[in-house]
């Protein structure tokens, strides 16, 4: 969007310095995206794995090698932390990169830094890929840390602790001597829930992006049905029109033409019935396009009528054997290509429906211009609508009026007109 500054009121610095600031945080922004995801990608690769768990071990050896431990610690050790470069394709390693960390605790009593690292990252990952519930691997990992703890405690009880006294009977119970316990616990919970809440992340980020493509799929599943309706009522209104007069036309002409022929006579009927066969085809047509059912349906292409053609169209009302007359009231205006489409069309399909429901009958179609407002009414003195209300399939025709009016801000109005008959009255401001 384009920030103007009126002439009157010049941007300040404390403008400009924000208008900076939001350029430079746009310009960031994407980078900084763009970043996270290539490092989330290049950890999902079993190649980070690799290289982690050899730099940790790597680190492991150095470290055994300036505090040197015995062959089953050096072992325990070296085991959780090679183990961890399985972990991407074989995420159950955890249990034994865990198991390795506590084994050589529980050998030497002193926990090696790379078996920290290795040991948390080993809770991390069952977390992360749920190898098992979060409720079951806290309660393990505490009960293991408890034997650590008890195989610690046993050994001061024998060898003595440098800063612990000698313990003796119930002294086993001191709460303090259980603090490695409680530590261990902190740890293991921490590092699963960790890991856990990153999967639950994820989760939730791939089912929201599902739930958009869903969206999507479902909004582009609309567009095509409501592009299909607009398609049958543009095919209702251009062909139903024309295919209407042809059967009314061959029909009346085997009772209007004197001396007409058995083998005219004939040929006309076949054009009525092919005329009337080809509006069924066409009502199937449009109920396929309406529904989404069949296959793909390239829209007519035709010159788009205007209310200057109204004298035409009744013109052919009137050859089909119908009565019609327009009556113009206030100054005739031009009015947008939009507008007049759309009164012209629902003259036509008045006119239509006349002479399907009331052959025969007078129909009065009247322009009333007003000041940002075109009237569109369409009255004949056949019989009306049913009083019953008639329980047959409602037709393309009236839901296409209702459309056109109600999309330029309008309304339509049918039923039963003031003197009889039927009404159609549209109401477009403009």
């Amino acid at each position: 969007m384009t920030r103007t500054v009126p002439p009157d009121r010049p941007a300040t610095a404390t403008n400009a310095t924000a208008d900076a600031t939001a350029i430079a945080a746009a310009d960031v922004l994407p980078v900084d995206r763009s970043i996270r995801r290539r490092l989330r990608h290049w950890t999902a690769e079993p190649a980070y794995a690799w290289l982690t768990g050899g730099a940790l071990t790597l680190f492991a050896v150095v470290e055994l090698a300036v505090v040197p431990g015995s062959a089953i610690t050096a072992f325990g050790v070296l085991v959780c932390t090679a183990s961890l470069t399985l972990r991407a394709t074989r995420p159950a390693v955890g249990f034994l990169t865990v198991g390795a960390a506590l084994l050589s605790f529980a050998t030497d009593g002193n926990m090696a830094y790379a078996t920290i690292a290795g040991s948390l990252i080993g809770c991390y990952t069952l977390g992360r890929h749920r190898v098992q519930h979060p409720a079951v691997l806290v309660p393990v990992g505490s009960l293991a840390a408890l034997a650590v703890n008890l195989v610690h405690i046993d050994r001061w009880a024998r060898d003595g602790s440098p800063g612990l006294p000698a313990l003796q009977g119930t002294d086993r119970f001191s709460l303090g001597l259980y603090a490695e316990t409680l530590v261990l616990t902190v740890m293991i919970l921490g590092a699963v829930s960790t890991g856990d809440a990153v999967r639950a992340r994820e989760e939730t980020r791939h089912t929201r992006a599902a739930a958009q493509s869903r969206l999507l799929a479902m909004e582009r599943r609309q567009a095509a049905e409501a592009e299909r309706a607009a398609i049958a009522r543009e095919l209702h209104d251009m062909i139903a029109h024309s295919v209407s007069v042809i059967a009314v036309r061959a029909e009346s002409a085997t009772y209007t033409t004197p001396g007409l022929s058995p083998p005219a006579r004939d040929a006309f009927q076949e054009i009525a019935g092919t005329a009337r066969s080809s509006m069924a085809e066409l009502r199937r047509l449009l109920g396929v396009l309406r529904t989404g059912d069949g296959p793909e349906t390239t829209p007519l292409t035709a010159p788009q009528p205007s209310l200057a053609g109204l004298d035409d169209l009744l013109d052919q009302h009137r050859a089909a054997g119908g009565a019609a007359e327009l009556r113009v009231t206030g100054e005739r205006a031009r009015l947008p290509a939009s507008w007049e489409l759309s009164a012209y069309r629902i003259v036509q399909e008045a006119l239509t429906n006349a002479r399907r429901h009331a052959p025969g009958a007078h129909t009065i179609v009247e322009l009333r211009y007003r000041p940002g407002l075109l009237t569109v009414r369409a009255t004949d003195d056949g019989p009306g609508p049913d009083p019953s209300g008639g329980s047959g399939r409602p037709g393309h025709g009236l839901v296409g009026m209702a459309e056109r009016a109600a999309l330029l801000g309008g309304g339509l109005t049918t039923g039963r007109g003031p003197a009889g008959g039927f009404l159609v009255e549209a109401e477009l401001p403009w």
